[in-house]
């Protein structure tokens, strides 16, 4: 799974730490998702995805495995 989490951080010019603060969550919470070393709970997503207005399936892409 991949996500575009860093690129609608971009979007909105935030950094990681105010991504945290918003989402109630700490910065090497964001980075590690961001690097896809750790996976959100479902409502961590729905909390990202309703943050930036788009879906959770915008947010957080599955790849599909050969």
């Amino acid at each position: 799974m991949r996500n575009s989490i860093k690129v609608e951080r971009a979007k909105k010019d935030i950094t990681q730490e105010q991504l945290a603060q918003a989402l109630g969550v700490s910065r090497q919470t964001i980075n590690a998702i961001e690097k896809n070393k750790y996976l959100p709970s479902t409502l961590l997503a729905l909390k990202m995805s309703a943050f930036f207005g788009v879906s959770v399936n915008e947010l957080f892409i599955l790849e599909e495995e050969d």
